[in-house]
C-alpha cells in the first residue's frame, strides 16, 4: 500500500488485486500443464474459494483467463504467461492506476481547481508513470519462475 495505513489513499492494491495477482502467478506456473481447479488454488495459497471464483469472473470477462466446465476442468491463462504484465490484472481487477485522480490511466480528468498551476501535480505525475512502469515490466511468466528462478510445482488437481 502507498501511503499512510491509517488514512484513506488515492492508489491502494485491495484484496481483489492481491489475490487475483497470486491466483494468476498459480495458473501462470501450471502453463501447458492443463487446467487448475480454484480448490486446489485456494488450499495451496490459503485464499477462500468463493472469492477466487469472484476473481476470475472478472479475469474471464477482460479476457486473461478461460475456463473448462465439467471433470478435469478448471482455468488457464487466456495466452501465454510471458504476454501478461502485472499491470493487465491490477487493471483488470482494481481499475486505472491512479494515485491521485488528476494523473488517472486514460482520458485526463480535470476536477481540481489548482490542475492548471499546481505544484505539486508532477509529484503525483511522476508516482503514477513509476508504479505504472513496475507493473508493466513484469510479466506473469517473471512472477511464475521468481525468486528462484525455476518454475514452481505444479498444482495437483
Amino acid at each position: 500500500m502507498i501511503g499512510n495505513p491509517l488514512q484513506a489513499t488515492a492508489f491502494h492494491v485491495s484484496t481483489r488485486g492481491e489475490y487475483g495477482m497470486r491466483l494468476m502467478v498459480e495458473l501462470a506456473r501450471n502453463w501447458g500443464h492443463g487446467t487448475v481447479s480454484l480448490h486446489a488454488v485456494a488450499e495451496r495459497e490459503g485464499l477462500p474459494e468463493a472469492y477466487l471464483e469472484q476473481l476470475v469472473a472478472t479475469l474471464r470477462r477482460v479476457g486473461l483467463v478461460t475456463g473448462k466446465r465439467g471433470a478435469g476442468g478448471g482455468y488457464t491463462l487466456a495466452r501465454d504467461p510471458s504476454a501478461i504484465t502485472a499491470g493487465d490484472v491490477v487493471r483488470a481487477l482494481e481499475g486505472p492506476i491512479e494515485p491521485q485522480v488528476c494523473t488517472a490511466e486514460g482520458e485526463a480528468i480535470v476536477n481540481c481547481v489548482h490542475e492548471p498551476s499546481c505544484g505539486t501535480r508532477l509529484v503525483w505525475v511522476k508516482l503514477q508513470e513509476t508504479i505504472a512502469k513496475a507493473l508493466d515490466g513484469l510479466t506473469l511468466a517473471d512472477l511464475a519462475t521468481w525468486p528462484s528462478g525455476k518454475p514452481q510445482p505444479v498444482l495437483a488437481r
